[in-house]
């Protein structure tokens, strides 16, 4: 295994965090403070910025305007971009665009590339990724009730979807609906693009995440789909084909995810460390010569080290091997990193004090926003019990019925 970083791509992590710092860092208060849409037009600045450098849609290949990087390249970038809750954004590689750039990419037709590809690509749209919903386990995602049902050259959608994220400004949105009831569990859901003009989708609201409910990018949304009527050529892929789009993006999303969290606990220990450094607790004597506080340094360090190691070497294994052969390393990693985030930016909260508590550091929005890392995706304790299973098969034990095979 070699996670050597080429010279040349060392030369522009090391021009990105520079930028992020100069450009970007400094619209977080304006952004924490009045919200998305205040900061919007600094942010398109630097969006601007971005693209003269070459750097945007480091994830998406040369031949459709992106960066070309590959997998393990594209995670130690997301790493420096994961450092301002905005890098992502500028870069135009946040989600859930970017998953929705790649499925596009892989399942669209020629028309629905014209028509929500390219815009996307270029930054003059965005859009939101519809599957869960309030009335049944996210754990389960094979469970749901909203519907397509064909009626001539359309399909009529009705259901109720929550935390869609990104959905209050974006343009269109891909919806998750049962398309073939009747089917196997993981054949009965199909992707279809959705544009927000459609009469019968609607907004309900935008959700308050622990008091906060954001606006346009970042927002997530309880939606509604009330008769509504979607030509049959929106259908992404093929029917009854849903659940096994979204394991294509899952893989490679879980990498995205983890090293942005890498990102957000460096930033998180810098601030940690910054302040363990200058504050005073008396004249003289700073909070760092605390020996609970040098704990929690040398915890945070270790615990970031080795789980960028972990994602690194499952970008490896996914670039060598595919993601299926893959999936205990990628099931470790989504619930091992979002652990090790939760205590890292934890801990920077209580070194700061009252100071990480406030909007005047970007550790509050952390907490708020990143806790529901160990939800999405699949809750932690999901990916814990199905690498248990995987185990304990190598040792004779079959967990799924309680004996041995």
């Amino acid at each position: 295994m070699d996670f050597g970083v080429p010279d040349k791509l060392n030369d522009v992590l090391g021009e990105v965090r520079r930028f992020v710092e100069a450009q970007i860092v400094p619209l977080e208060p304006v952004f924490l403070s009045s919200g998305f849409n205040a900061a919007l037009p600094q942010l398109q600045q630097a969006r601007t910025n971005v693209k003269a450098l070459g750097w945007w849609l480091p994830q998406i290949p040369t031949e459709h305007g992106g960066m070309g990087l590959n997998l393990m390249e594209y995670g130690l970038l997301s790493a420096e971009l994961g450092r301002s809750m905005l890098g992502h954004f500028c870069f135009n590689c946040q989600a859930p665009d970017a998953g929705n750039m790649e499925i596009l990419l892989r399942f669209s037709t020629d028309d629905q590339r014209e028509k929500f590809l390219l815009p996307l690509l270029a930054g003059e749209t965005r859009s939101c990724f519809a599957m869960t919903e309030p009335e049944h386990a996210g754990s389960n995602p094979v469970w749901m009730s909203t519907s397509a049902v064909k009626d001539g050259d359309n399909y009529v959608i009705n259901g109720h979807k929550w935390y869609t994220s990104a959905a209050d400004g974006a343009g269109f949105a891909i919806v998750m609906a049962v398309t073939n009831p009747n089917a196997e569990p993981h054949s009965r859901a199909s992707m279809i693009i959705v544009p927000a003009d459609t009469p019968g989708y609607r907004i309900v609201r935008k959700i308050p995440v622990m008091g906060d409910s954001g606006e346009g990018w970042a927002s997530h949304a309880e939606v509604r789909f009330e008769e509504c009527r979607i030509p049959k050529s929106n259908l992404l892929g093929e029917e009854g084909a849903g659940f096994r789009i979204a394991q294509d993006r899952l893989g490679p999303g879980r990498i995205h995810h983890c090293m942005r969290w890498i990102g957000i606990c460096e930033r998180s220990f810098d601030l940690m460390c910054r302040h363990a450094a200058t504050r005073e607790l008396s004249p003289g004597r700073q909070l760092g010569t605390q020996e609970i506080v040098q704990a929690w340094i040398a915890e945070s360090r270790a615990e970031i080290d080795a789980a960028r190691m972990m994602v690194l070497k499952t970008a490896w294994d996914i670039e060598q091997n595919g993601a299926k052969q893959a999936r205990d390393s990628i099931s470790l990693i989504k619930f091992h990193v979002a652990g090790v985030l939760q205590r890292v930016v934890d801990r920077a909260i209580q070194t700061l004090g009252g100071l990480g508590m406030s909007d005047d550091m970007p550790l509050a929005y952390f907490y708020r926003h990143e806790r529901a890392s160990r939800i999405y995706d699949g809750p932690d304790e999901v990916h814990k019990q199905a690498v248990a299973r995987r185990i304990m098969q190598n040792y004779g034990l079959n967990l799924r019925s309680g004996t041995e095979k």
